[in-house]
């Protein structure tokens, strides 16, 4: 019987769009064609923006990053009080033409380390006595160095002055890159004693 059959594909030929037929073992598999071929490209790049954007959500990074370096502050200087030392050196001459009950000392004030510390006032705590110093307020001294000051006080009213003097001090005010302070310098039992013979030799022939 003759006649027209079905039309067989041709060799190479699949259905668009499925997979294709798995091959007998030992048979060369059959080129993809081109639309399957754009499809994979397509899914690969798709899988990978998926995957890093899925790593940024999750806080993640693609680049390592380097750690910023952090450069400590600078220490800030020693309060002036901290680093100045009054050490008292004893009596010394008053001034030529200095007025009657007037006696004078000396003090060493050094500083340690630090900026340099200025001193702007020196007082001390009678009010019957009046101080003067050279040199005279304000004056600086450098870190590592030290300087003489002659203080001389004249008793202006002997009743209002100790005849002996516990434990006397000075008050110095100080000024450097930190801070100004206001410090008693206890200057020890030899300047208790020097001042407490100086007011007594000046008051003695005063009543109280």
């Amino acid at each position: 019987m003759s006649g027209v059959g079905p039309v067989e594909p041709g060799e190479g030929t699949r259905a668009w769009g499925h997979p294709e037929t798995p091959t007998t073992p030992g048979t060369p598999a059959r080129p993809r064609s081109r639309p399957l071929r754009l499809y994979d490209t397509h899914r690969r790049a798709v899988l990978a923006t998926l995957t890093t954007a899925a790593l940024l959500a999750a806080g993640g990074s693609l680049y390592a990053t380097r750690p910023r370096e952090h450069t400590p502050a600078p220490p800030a200087p020693p309060f002036p009080s901290q680093v100045v030392d009054v050490t008292y050196l004893g009596s010394t001459a008053v001034p030529p033409g200095a007025p009657p009950r007037t006696f004078a000392f000396e003090v060493l004030l050094g500083v340690e380390s630090g900026p340099s510390v200025t001193v702007t006032a020196l007082t001390q705590p009678y009010a019957g006595l009046s101080l003067t110093t050279a040199p005279r307020p304000p004056f600086g001294t450098r870190a590592g160095s030290a300087r003489k000051i002659v203080i001389t006080m004249r008793v202006t009213e002997c009743g209002k002055v100790p005849r002996n003097a516990g434990l006397p001090f000075l008050d110095v005010t100080l000024r450097n890159a930190r801070a100004i302070e206001e410090h008693s310098f206890i200057l020890g039992s030899r300047y208790a004693q020097d001042l407490s013979e100086s007011l007594q030799v000046a008051c003695s022939n005063s009543s109280r």
